[in-house]
């Protein structure tokens, strides 16, 4: 066995974790957890890179000695550097608001069927080609000299070599989902550079050793090599789904959920672009068919605004309110934005002439049923749209923790929900960095490893499935 620091950040907190991986074990331990608290600048919401990434080196520090490093985050957000490969300030946050209204901008230099065509992505305001359109004519962009993906500013600053890692490139809408190559025609016309962009590397691939002065600062002893995962942390967390068959759908869940299917080929239909479905890329050829849905984050920001009271207490409280009282739709942009969430679901019940949800117990079961709600329409969707039948739902990251949450999503779904494993992300960084030193085997023996490995619980369907379709009639309306 060996150890391997797995980098694993999320849009609202990091962690550091070590996992021990060989060809009958795998166990993961946590060694640092911080905050990711993004900041409103005069200019906008930015990312507190630099605290970021003291975490991380903090993090490193707590491992103990490792064999290598890996890295994932959240996607689309890049760092610009200048030409002696200083960075130009701090990364825009995706829900910034530059990007309002660049979508239809950028649509008439390629139309919006041509783009899905193209790249296969799905709408999204926040998608890194819009931000480049939004950065237009301003200075920093004018004197930056290189765009790196979040994961490859940290590993350029461990490492002092430069790249852009797969999966995560294929989130900017500037990759060819079939050649997974760049799509020079798309940025051409879009009037983005691409030569901003460091050359492309497959997660296994090595993506150099830390820098002395890492070294010094985290206690580690040097030669440690660094290497290139999953670095979008849903790919590493869809390569951690513990599936023995193809037959399966996953949503990795957190402040968004990923719901979709795991394919050998992307889908490129205007019907699949009209269902703002997106073919992002993953490990060994394969294609991340999903939609993203706005997820835990619906909660965290009530949580957030009740002033942070006890889950397991609201939780229990949300399990005793009637079922599918009032719903909302988990994927509307309306609630993309932080602030005033109890009373923005509030005011969308009001407005489509349901029920009015008003306690904290009331509104956490609208979210939970509204999530299991669009988790039901994304799985379905997907399997129409792909061809792609499934058996089971493999539910993995945060929400493995919200039983209540799994259970609806079992029952809107009507198939078997198999949760966990929780860390998701940082056990697919983990076996990534593991079979790039030889000690697993391919994607499947990855999975047959979690399986072996991994507690996991499952939640069969209860009742039939006529109420979900009956509160997805009454979105339906509005």
């Amino acid at each position: 066995m060996k150890s391997y620091a797995a980098v694993d950040l999320g849009a609202s907190s990091g962690r550091v974790m070590v996992g021990r991986a060989g060809p009958d074990a795998l166990e993961l331990a946590e060694a640092h957890r911080f905050p990711n608290r993004p900041v409103r600048t005069p200019e906008g919401l930015r990312w507190d890179i630099l605290a970021l990434y003291a975490g991380v080196l903090d993090g490193l520090a707590a491992c103990g000695q490792v064999d290598s490093v890996g890295i994932d985050s959240w996607a689309v957000d890049y760092g610009l550097l200048d030409a002696d490969g200083a960075l130009l300030g701090n990364p825009v946050h995706y829900r910034d608001a530059r990007t309002e209204g660049v979508a239809e901008k950028v649509w008439a230099s390629v139309p919006a069927p041509e783009l899905y065509a193209a790249t296969g992505l799905q709408y999204a305001p926040f998608n890194t080609l819009y931000q480049l359109a939004a950065a237009q004519g301003t200075a920093q962009l004018a004197q930056a000299r290189r765009l790196l993906l979040i994961p490859d500013l940290l590993t350029y600053w461990l490492t002092g070599e430069q790249g852009t890692e797969l999966t995560n490139a294929s989130t900017t809408q500037l990759i060819d989902p079939r050649t997974r190559e760049w799509a020079y025609d798309v940025a051409a016309r879009a009037g983005v550079d691409l030569k901003l962009f460091a050359p492309l590397r497959q997660p296994g691939d090595p993506a150099g050793l830390l820098r002395p002065e890492v070294l010094e600062e985290t206690g580690l002893r040097g030669p440690v090599p660094v290497t290139a995962v999953g670095s979008h942390d849903t790919a590493s967390a869809v390569a951690a789904v513990p599936a023995a068959t193809g037959r399966f759908a996953y949503i990795c869940t957190g402040t968004w959920s990923l719901a979709g299917l795991e394919l050998d080929a992307p889908v490129l239909t205007e019907e699949s672009r009209a269902a703002n479905f997106t073919n992002e890329l993953g490990l060994d050829g394969t294609v991340r068919y999903l939609r993203n849905i706005m997820g835990l984050w619906l909660l965290q920001e009530c949580v957030r605004a009740w002033g942070d009271p006890d889950m397991g207490a609201l939780l229990r409280e949300a399990a005793g309110v009637p079922a599918l009282r009032s719903v909302v739709d988990a994927g509307d942009a309306a609630f993309l934005a932080p602030g005033r969430m109890p009373e923005r679901i509030a005011e969308a019940c009001r407005a489509s002439g349901q029920p009015v949800p008003g306690t904290p117990g009331e509104i956490t079961r609208c979210i939970l049923d509204s999530l299991a709600l669009a988790h039901r329409r994304a799985v379905e969707d997907a399997q129409r749209l792909a061809d792609h039948p499934v058996d089971v739902v493999y539910v993995v990251g945060g929400g493995t923790r919200n039983a209540l949450l799994c259970q609806l999503t079992a029952d809107a779904c009507g198939l078997p929900v198999v949760a966990g494993p929780t860390e998701a992300a940082a056990l697919g960084n983990v076996l990534v960095q593991a079979r790039a030193h030889g000690l697993v085997g391919d994607l499947a023996d990855m999975r047959r490893l979690l399986v072996r490995t991994q507690p996991l619980t499952r939640y069969e369907p209860r009742g039939d499935t006529a109420r979900w379709q009956e509160a997805e009639a009454r979105l339906a309306v509005r």
